[in-house]
């Protein structure tokens, strides 16, 4: 039986090392997790990835929002790839569709060629597409490696019997990888039912700020900080192992 994988979603260095410190497989860095997720700056990508021992891939997303990008944010994605593939890092994880709701082939196909030699995710611009179905097909035929869903559902819980099918579908050409809502309390179920073998989780916590002082007429500003619990991945960790 093949080893389930965790991969944590970390959106600081210090997040990344308490995911490594927890147990995980491997780290998706990004920042901006309250939006769902956006680039990191390249010294925040060079900092973890000389600190840390596991695969680091990292999130290519120019904004919040939809899918559907310009040419200028193109270019964008495409240079964040080749800073990623300079500073030594394992992989990336992008997605793009087309204004119909389809796997956008064609300008996906750049950002492949400028991964190299590295691994690359299709990420969750899977679940808004028209036809789940045939998305998957057109990430095979990319090449991506494997496509982080929700089985287009609010969490993968909610969505693990699409999941399945799709994990079927694959037949190992891919990897389908379960990401949303997913905890220490659900992960063993979820792999269960799913039939995955990786499993994509933030283990997130809200920290309380620190300021002793604070504007409160400001109240955006004045919030903590969300940062990956490592107690929480050691519990995915256990969870997932008493899975198999």
């Amino acid at each position: 039986m093949t080893k389930p994988l965790l991969e944590i979603a970390a959106n600081s260095l210090t997040s990344a090392l308490a995911a490594q410190a927890g147990g995980a497989d491997r780290v998706e860095l990004c920042t901006g997790l309250e939006l769902g997720g956006l680039t990191p700056s390249a010294a925040q990508i060079a900092q973890v990835r000389e600190r840390l021992s596991i695969p680091v891939y990292v999130l290519i997303r120019p904004r919040a929002g939809d899918f559907l990008y310009s040419d200028d944010e193109l270019a964008t994605m495409q240079h964040d790839i080749e800073t990623c593939l300079s500073l030594g890092c394992d992989g990336v994880v992008f997605g793009m569709l087309d204004a119909a709701g389809r796997v956008d082939m064609a300008r996906c196909r750049p950002l492949l060629s400028a991964a190299g030699g590295m691994g690359v995710t299709f990420h969750r611009a899977f679940d808004m597409a028209r036809n789940v179905t045939e998305a998957l097909e057109d990430v095979v035929t990319l090449g991506a490696e494997r496509v982080l869903t929700s089985g287009g559902a609010t969490t993968a819980t909610a969505g693990a019997a699409t999941i399945r099918a799709l994990v079927e579908q694959a037949a190992g050409r891919i990897a389908v990888m379960p990401g949303a809502g997913i905890h220490a309390a659900n992960i063993a179920d979820l792999a269960q039912v799913s039939g995955a073998t990786e499993f994509h989780a933030s283990a997130k916590a809200s920290l309380p700020s620190g300021m002793q002082w604070t504007n409160l007429r400001l109240p955006d500003m004045a919030g903590g900080e969300i940062r990956t619990d490592e107690q929480e991945v050691r519990a995915l960790v256990r969870a997932l192992a008493a899975s198999r």
